[in-house]
């Protein structure tokens, strides 16, 4: 049964974790983020929740863009050690092994391993709470072709890491339900 409560109720999970990525001249970062949206299709605007606190915020800030990494479920790892490292300690690409390119359009990184990223210049930022919406006009696509069907991911090619919370992962791949649901048409 629904029960009213005052305290926050955090209900975003399971969901895709982005791994936003930020260079500003030799310093770069990753950091994960699980609030994230497509804010507009045409354009293409992209926005990501980052806190003033966190080392990315600063990169994306003196730099003005950023970039948007997804990776397959058998690099969940650079999600947890992106979200759990600090770059204020060194960085987090060198330390985990990342493989990745210099954008084409920003000097973010791109994860080589990523099905889908996106590079991005700020439009905007808007601090909401604890958090700042940073949005980015999408400046550069890129995609792992093998990875999608019709625009859909195809799961005998990708296996999604969608994260529950405390290092815990589903997996959506060829072996989940997927299920195609039809509005009924109601009798009067």
């Amino acid at each position: 049964m629904l029960k009213s409560t005052d305290q926050t109720v955090l209900h975003c999970y399971p969901g895709l974790i982005a791994l936003v990525t930020a260079k500003n001249e030799e310093t770069q970062n990753i950091m994960a983020a699980g609030w994230h949206s497509y804010i507009s299709y045409d354009p293409a605007i992209y926005g990501v929740a980052v806190a003033k606190e966190r080392f990315t915020h600063h990169l994306i800030e003196k730099s003005q863009s950023f970039a948007i990494n997804f990776v397959p479920a058998e690099y969940a790892h650079y999600i947890e050690g992106a979200g759990k490292l600090t770059g204020r300690d060194g960085d987090k690409l060198e330390a985990m092994k990342v493989e990745w390119k210099t954008g084409e359009t920003v000097p973010s990184p791109i994860l080589e391993v990523a099905y889908v990223a996106y590079e991005c210049q700020v439009m905007d930022i808007q601090t909401y709470g604890d958090h700042d919406w940073i949005v980015g006009k999408i400046t550069k696509f890129h995609k792992d072709e093998t990875k999608f069907e019709n625009g859909l991911p195809k799961f005998e090619n990708l296996q999604l890491p969608l994260y529950i919370g405390q290092s815990k992962y589903l997996i959506g791949d060829a072996n989940s339900t997927i299920k195609e649901v039809q509005l009924e048409k109601q009798q009067k």
